[in-house]
């Protein structure tokens, strides 16, 4: 067979084999495996913006999935700074656990108009005003330049109770038995320095309290903000 004739007979051949191969493609002889669907990008809903609300008017949106937790809000009012800064104003609000799971709740507290870069503790108390009786540590908050502050913590909060360990006891409501110690249902502010708050209130005869660590042991200022529930009931 010639060069030229073997050209042609190769050339043909090829040809052949395509068009086969092409019949038994459309034929569904050959299956390619399918390439994975992409996951759709997310995408934001058109047009929504979440609303600019002022830090004292803030509550929290509720989360899919979590019916049932509870959420509770109340208001600061001034008491040491009542004459000093008598526009003095907070809200706290309370996010609680999910029912059958954590226990933990989460406590924020906003205040506007208020001296500004002071330094307060936040504790949780057993009575509104004077003498307090027990009360847990639970949070700082530090002012902004404008007298505006706010704090986030978690914490166990609509359970918060103190015990003394060696004089156990059990508080009881409506005759039914439901924790021990004492139970701390108020919330107060105070100042974490007494010479601070001496000179923020114009008050050098102002005496030290104990509502901040380390020492000496009164050498924290006094309450400055305290819940608004003055009707003899709980904050929380």
């Amino acid at each position: 067979m010639t060069t030229m004739t073997r050209r042609h007979a190769l050339a043909y051949m090829a040809l052949g084999g395509l068009l086969v191969l092409s019949v038994q493609m459309a034929a569904g002889a050959f299956h390619f495996p399918a390439r994975p669907a992409q996951a759709a990008s997310p995408r934001a809903l058109p047009g929504h913006r979440p609303a600019a609300l002022h830090p004292q008017a803030r509550l929290p949106a509720p989360v899919p999935g979590t019916r049932g937790i509870k959420i509770f809000q109340f208001g600061l009012v001034p008491s040491g700074l009542a004459k000093a800064f008598p526009h003095a104003s907070g809200v706290v609000t309370i996010n609680g656990g999910r029912p059958g799971g954590s226990l933990d709740d989460t406590v924020t507290v906003d205040v506007a108009n208020m001296p500004p870069n002071v330094t307060f503790t936040i504790f949780f108390i057993e009575l509104r005003t004077k003498p307090f009786g027990h009360a847990e540590y639970v949070a700082d908050l530090r002012t902004h330049d404008d007298g505006t502050g706010e704090v986030t913590f978690s914490c166990i909060a609509f359970e918060a109770m103190a015990l003394d360990g060696r004089s156990p006891s059990i508080a009881s409501l409506n005759g039914k038995e439901f924790a021990s110690g004492v139970q701390l249902e108020h919330l107060g502010m105070w100042f974490s320095d007494l010479k601070v708050a001496q000179q923020v209130l114009h008050d050098r005869t102002l005496q030290g309290t104990p509502f901040d660590g380390g020492g000496p042991p009164l050498h924290a200022g006094p309450q400055a903000m305290v819940d608004d529930v003055t009707n003899g009931d709980p904050a929380f």
